[in-house]
């Protein structure tokens, strides 16, 4: 077989390797919604001005629907043992799949960008306490930018730091991904103790906190892209979900576990969140969403220093392992021969610093609106295809050996599928103009009220614009280019 298809990395898991049970997939949710991230992004919710309640239902209804796709991509994982950039053969082509992956690259780049300034910052937190000058030092860069100088130095640190570990290799990162799995739910318990006991009357308070939205139109208005941004937090992992699936030992052990692990986990992590970022605008008279800032407003000096240097250390674990192994994979397989592990995880993180990641968890709405929705726009439109194709066109039903050959019916006009890149294009351009409006590049008043208002289902369009569309296009040119795909 041709090299740069076949590879041990991307051969298919024997049956006999393919071990893992329900709990093991129930115990990676679990593993992979106790971030930093998860606990911002349901107090971002509450800072957007819902109550506990509507925070906490959205979350768990966005983590049903990716549910969605997850499983049924994760289909053929399980039954063919392939990870993701092979099944993305099967509809994009044998070179087009580096377009999805790509894309899925792409958005670890910026989650990479995300957990590296929430690294950096609790190290700030935490230096500040002992160097109080760190706090005066004068501006160095732009106003614009939003970047304060402290901020940016022990953000570049702990981003050097990553980049060390890549340089020695993932391997170095195992005991530290062991020390997260025991601090983070132990730091999360002591935040909701803290938020119980800080509040006089205890939760009742608390879970009592009123929505701030004052009609149902302003409500709906904020729960839709919402929604759509809960749906994007995990839609990178809807994509590549065959990466993980591909060692289940049967179909029922990864429905089970991904049913019984992600939006059980979500939600409960949230609600930790979700009633500490309430209990702040009791204590402090202010919404604080983000758990790092909150820890820095503490006074005990020793506490504060070592839950910071704990949550970096946390974070170092999860932000290579999620977010360093995919794409400096993804970007090594557009050329081998050049682009070495090593290499993309260099690339990784420049693009991760590219993205100013302070502007994105700076305030909810970057988080949610510009971000989450924003890729979630690009990577419904992937799920879309891909499911439309396995599922509707082929019926579950591919040639193992012919996904790693350059000229079986996976090669499609030199490698390329370009029915499944034109429904991609067709599933994303629905969404360009309310992304431009959303980052300030045109003026949202200059648009017709709809169109921003299908930008707030940015993931459900692209999904189905996307997934009709391919089919579509597919089955026109059945005679032609699909007729041996049945």
């Amino acid at each position: 077989m041709p090299t740069n298809l076949y590879s041990e990395d991307l051969a298919p898991v024997p049956a006999g390797s393919r071990t893992w049970n329900t709990w093991n997939y129930a115990a990676l949710w679990i593993s992979m919604s106790l971030c930093i991230p998860t606990y911002m992004l349901a107090s971002s919710l509450i800072e957007g001005g819902m109550n506990w309640w509507q925070a906490i239902l959205t979350i768990f209804a966005g983590n049903t629907v990716v549910l969605i796709p997850m499983i049924l991509n994760g289909h053929a994982g399980t039954k063919y043992g392939i990870p993701f950039p092979v099944f993305a053969r099967a509809s994009f082509g044998t070179k087009g799949a580096n377009v999805p992956a790509l894309l899925r690259a792409i958005v670890a780049c910026g989650w990479f960008g995300i957990q590296t300034w929430i690294g950096g910052f609790a190290i700030y937190q935490m230096l500040r306490l002992w160097i109080p000058a760190l706090e005066q030092l004068p501006a160095v860069f732009p106003a614009s930018w939003g970047l304060a100088t402290g901020p940016a130095i022990c953000f570049i640190l702990f981003w050097c730091l990553n980049m060390y570990v890549v340089y020695l290799g993932i391997d170095s990162i195992k005991k530290l991904l062991v020390f997260k799995a025991i601090f983070l739910p132990v730091a999360a318990l002591a935040l909701l103790y803290w938020a119980i006991h800080a509040v006089s009357g205890g939760l009742g308070p608390i879970l009592t906190q009123p929505s701030k939205f004052t009609s149902a139109a302003a409500f709906w208005a904020f729960f839709i892209p919402g929604l759509t941004g809960m749906v994007g937090f995990w839609a990178t992992l809807s994509l590549n979900i065959p990466d993980f699936t591909r060692y289940a030992h049967s179909q029922q052990a990864q429905v089970k576990g991904q049913a019984l692990g992600l939006p059980t986990s979500m939600t409960l992590f949230s609600f930790i969140g979700v009633v500490v970022t309430s209990a702040t605008t009791i204590v402090y008279g202010t919404t604080i969403w983000d758990p790092v800032v909150l820890a820095g407003k503490f006074d005990n000096k020793i506490l504060v220093s070592i839950a910071m240097i704990a949550v970096a250390i946390s974070t170092l674990a999860t932000n290579i392992a999620a977010n360093i192994v995919s794409p400096a994979n993804d970007f090594a397989h557009l050329n081998p021969a050049k682009i070495s592990f090593r290499t993309g995880g260099f690339i990784t993180g420049v693009i991760g610093i590219l993205i100013f990641p302070w502007k994105l968890v700076a305030d909810p709405s970057g988080y949610i609106f510009t971000w989450l929705v924003g890729y979630s726009s690009l990577l419904g439109p992937v799920g879309g295809i891909m499911i439309a194709d396995y599922y509707i066109l082929r019926r579950q039903q591919l040639e193992l050996d012919e996904l790693y050959q350059h000229d079986g019916r996976y090669s499609y006009t030199n490698g390329y599928n370009r029915y499944a890149v034109l429904a991609l294009l067709l599933g994303i351009a629905p969404n360009i103009p309310g992304f431009l409006a959303t980052i300030h590049v045109i003026a949202a008043d200059a648009l017709p009220g709809w169109i921003m208002g299908m930008y707030s289902y940015a993931w459900f369009v692209g999904f189905f614009v996307s997934g009709i569309g391919y089919t579509l296009l597919m089955r026109s040119v059945k005679s032609v280019e699909y007729a041996t795909a049945d």
